[in-house]
């Protein structure tokens, strides 16, 4: 056996234990990204939750969320603040669920059911009021999402059973 042909062996091992290396790196790199994905959903749905919980647990802003939906000029200031707040953290995290869908972490279905969600909110002329005079808190990006939402004129059907004319703010103790 000359150098030449220890050398040709050498290469031929480094192939054989080489590429069941690199099968194993991609298949460790894909279930990282899995989990990572995985993780990044979970954090994006505990935030929507905690969101949410807002309106669940105060009758107060539950009704200044229900007026407002139907006219946001017709609120008061301080029930417009608490909109606003409300409805800054909801589209900012909406807009992150629309960046997390750009980037690969939401799949298109997760996108399909938020885009909906959100459909649904801006159809009410108190959430487009609304964003009239926060649209500049925003991406132009995420703009272009919402103002293509509009431009299709969804009819308000969300909370469609819900009287919303009976909606007053409870009474609150001083």
């Amino acid at each position: 056996m000359n150098w030449e042909m220890l050398a040709a062996l050498g290469q031929l091992a480094a192939v054989f234990v080489g590429i069941p290396s690199l099968i194993y790196l991609a298949v460790q790199i894909r279930e990282q990204t899995k989990e990572r994905r995985q993780s990044a959903v979970n954090v994006l749905t505990a935030q929507w939750g905690d969101l949410t919980c807002a309106l669940h647990d105060s009758a107060e802003l539950s009704a200044i969320f229900l007026r407002g939906v139907q006219s946001f000029a017709d609120l008061d200031a301080v029930s417009k603040l608490r909109f606003s707040s409300f409805f800054n953290r909801f589209f900012n995290h909406f807009e992150a669920m629309y960046f997390s869908y750009l980037d690969g972490i939401l799949t298109a279905s997760a996108w399909g059911k938020i885009d909906r969600t959100l459909s649904d909110f801006i159809a009410y002329p108190g959430i487009r009021q609304w964003w009239e005079t926060r649209k500049h808190w925003h991406t132009e990006e995420f703009g272009h999402v919402v103002e293509a939402i509009i431009a299709r004129g969804d009819e308000p059907k969300a909370y469609s059973t819900y009287n919303l004319r009976e909606i007053v703010a409870p009474e609150t103790s001083s």
